[in-house]
């Protein structure tokens, strides 16, 4: 069997909230518009807190389906992964520092791997126009359940982290973390757009959580180390 990877789920949910920035840039748009779509009342809080956490229920089990299925295929192929472990948990590290450069604005390498979903979003995005302007909340949890496939960089470094833990419960449970950090930043931009937008330009802010990511990222080296001497 392949070494372990350890398991930290305050660290999954620690990535989703310094990831925080690229998810405003990503999804904010969208989440905002629901909030903008509703008429003003005396409930209008409530219903807007209602459509964001239905949008964003629906991409966070979008992810966490995502990953239940990488990790039962490298679950079912661990004899032919074996090999591998050591490299995969490398990419994984290496996924997470290229993400932290991208927060931090300063490369944007990450965008390469995020063309590897282009694909399957071009077949999936029509299907997003087709539930606008949302007028009900399982609409906007359908929304979300869809938007979970838009290509991300930030998703595809955790989902290789995520992905790799020893079992499948801990792989979908790690996702989950990491989906719950970003639902802070999700439910602000929807409710506080603007206040929101000058804490993602701010470059202090995106660098302090690019050097996070970093940091998370090569933190995770060592442990490479000792599945290789495993």
């Amino acid at each position: 069997m392949m070494p372990d990877m350890p398991v930290s789920y305050p660290a999954a949910f620690l990535v989703g909230l310094l990831g925080s920035t690229h998810c405003i840039g990503m999804c904010g748009g969208i989440s905002a518009s629901l909030s903008m779509a509703l008429p003003t009342g005396r409930s209008f809080r409530w219903r807007q807190l209602a459509y964001l956490l239905c949008f964003n229920g629906g991409r966070i089990g979008s992810y966490v389906l995502l990953t239940s299925l990488l990790a039962f295929l490298s679950t079912s192929a661990v004899g032919e992964l074996k090999a591998l472990g050591p490299v995969l948990r490398s990419l994984a590290a290496a996924l997470l520092i290229l993400m932290g450069l991208s927060i931090g604005q300063w490369w944007q390498g990450i965008s390469v791997i995020e063309r590897i979903g282009a694909p399957l979003w071009r077949r999936l995005s029509p299907l997003t126009g087709k539930l606008l302007p949302i007028r009900h909340p399982h609409q906007s949890l359908l929304l979300g359940i869809l938007w979970g496939w838009l290509p991300c960089g930030l998703v595809y470094s955790t989902l290789a982290w995520a992905a790799l833990q020893p079992t499948v419960p801990q792989a979908m449970l790690t996702m989950l973390c990491f989906g719950l950090g970003t639902l802070p930043s999700m439910l602000l931009t929807g409710m506080a757009a603007r206040s929101l937008q000058r804490l993602r330009s701010n470059p202090y802010f995106r660098r302090g959580a690019g050097v996070l990511m970093i940091g998370f990222g090569i933190w995770t080296i060592p442990w490479m180390a000792l599945s290789m001497a495993h």
